[in-house]
């Protein structure tokens, strides 16, 4: 069964990432698409990977956790900064595959201060025996060492491929920000319980960082207490929040930084949501308001251009899916700015369904699709659940043979009736993939028909066309 999903996998997304190709260059990174019909005929979720996109075949539909999500749509999210910042440095390294579970160092956290801070050079320049100007992130130490936010060491070294502690961590992220905290002499706690190899130097640092808040949601929060190290996705998820909490509104301590928050108001071109579209798939809105972004002003009716990064289609349990977008650039004729990497809100202020015309003329299509989908998927199942079946089968009457002329009775005998439990197996596998296939285009249809006759079941995964949404960056 396994095998046949694998097979049936690589062969949709194949299919999809042809389909998709010409949406890849607005917005370059991994991408996932969940399928979770029930039609699939296997609970187990199977993961096919390409150069550009992950598809997961199969498995439960799961309410994803840790993103930002529109206001009065509980289902469509945002791509999460901290990814976006891992995948810039990974293209900046010439590493996309690199390791973020690995220790941070320093010259990635300098990329991702000046990176995910908007850091501007503010100083003239501070050479580094180490760091020659063919290094990946050369610009970025200069921005962070002209900033003071880290130094180098009294032998002009930088070390840019030197682990960093996370006590050094907590040092540099606690010169950002102004935070009361208690000094007692007593070692740092989060949550009633200590941070532990952290020296005795850092202790105030630290708690001035546990005082912010910026560490109450921070990923795999073991590692936090005890190791010494923090990984490269804890510091860029700890990036993040010290951009969403200070960045935006001008707290961070020091001149360096171009946070000002920019609000963009569009309205809906496209449909977008978790039903219908496809990770790769690119939309259009228009905004409705005057605005300047990256220093060049757009007016009114300027092209917002964005892309879906995650889909999870509807599954049972009157779950509606959910949809991942990301806003990549705006457009006014020649001139295009893109959008900074952190969103600090999105809400949707004005919700809209596609009139019941539009809904009317685009069931047939999706109820066939879907259809040819399911039969398809289930024919191809059949087939390979048949040759596996009659290959499993033939080597049992090849045990046999051998194994009774051998002199073994017993065994052949074994074998022969494991051929019948072999024959067994198949015509269940035959009989499951016929009735889960009527059962998958009958949920299909109904699924779809629900969404024509009351769309409003799974508004909260879609983007439609005509609603207005204000996006703070």
């Amino acid at each position: 069964m396994k095998k046949t999903t694998q097979a049936l996998s690589i062969t949709l997304a194949m299919f999809l990432t042809c389909s998709n190709a010409l949406a890849k260059s607005c917005c370059d990174q991994e991408k996932v698409q969940v399928y979770a019909h029930p039609s699939l005929m296997n609970a187990d979720a199977t993961e096919v990977k390409d150069a550009d996109y992950v598809y997961r075949i199969g498995g439960k539909v799961l309410k994803q956790k840790g993103r930002l999500g529109f206001t009065n749509k509980e289902n469509t999210y945002v791509n999460a900064f901290a990814k976006d910042l891992l995948n810039a440095m990974g293209n900046k390294m010439g590493d996309k595959q690199f390791d973020v579970k690995m220790p941070i160092q320093r010259g990635e956290l300098a990329f991702m201060l000046a990176q995910g801070l908007n850091m501007k050079q503010i100083a003239a320049l501070k050479s580094y025996t180490d760091v020659t100007s063919a290094y990946w992130a050369v610009d970025e130490i200069n921005k962070a060492t002209a900033a003071d936010v880290m130094i180098g060491y009294p032998d002009k070294s930088f070390k840019p491929d030197q682990a960093i502690t996370k006590a050094e961590v907590f040092a540099t992220i606690a010169k950002l920000i102004d935070v009361p905290y208690s000094n007692d002499g007593s070692a740092p706690a989060l949550k009633g319980r200590t941070i532990q190899n952290i020296p005795t130097w850092a202790y105030g640092c630290t708690k001035e960082v546990v005082a912010s808040g910026l560490l109450d949601n921070l990923p795999d929060q073991n590692t936090l207490y005890q190791a010494e190290y923090l990984s490269r996705y804890q510091v860029a998820s700890l990036i993040s929040e010290l951009r969403l909490r200070y960045g935006s509104n001008g707290k961070l301590i020091g001149n360096a930084f171009s946070a000002t928050p920019v609000a963009v108001k569009i309205k809906m071109l496209d449909r977008i949501d978790a039903k219908h579209s496809n990770i790769g798939d690119r939309f259009i809105a228009k905004t409705t308001e005057e605005v300047t972004v990256a220093g060049q002003t757009f007016p009114a009716g300027s092209n917002v251009i964005g892309q879906v990064v995650t889909v999870q289609r509807p599954g049972l349990g009157k779950h509606p899916g959910s949809i991942t977008v990301k806003f990549c650039e705006i457009k006014n004729g020649d001139v295009v700015a893109e959008f900074p990497k952190e969103m600090a809100s999105a809400t949707a202020d004005s919700l809209k369904n596609p009139n019941i015309f539009a809904r009317i003329l685009g069931l047939p299509f999706t109820a066939a699709a879907r259809t040819v989908g399911i039969v398809g998927r289930g024919a191809g199942e059949i087939v390979n659940i048949s040759g596996n079946g009659l290959e499993e089968y033939g080597d049992r009457l090849s045990d046999t043979f051998v194994e009774t002329f051998t002199g073994h009775l017993g065994r052949g005998v074994a074998s022969f009736g494991n051929s019948f439990v072999t024959l067994g197996k198949g015509v269940y596998g035959i009989v499951k993939t016929c009735v889960s296939g009527v059962f998958g285009i009958v949920y299909e249809i109904g699924d779809e028909l629900l969404y024509t006759i009351v769309p409003s079941v799974s508004n909260s995964a879609a983007l439609n066309p005509n609603e207005e949404f204000t996006v703070i960056f």
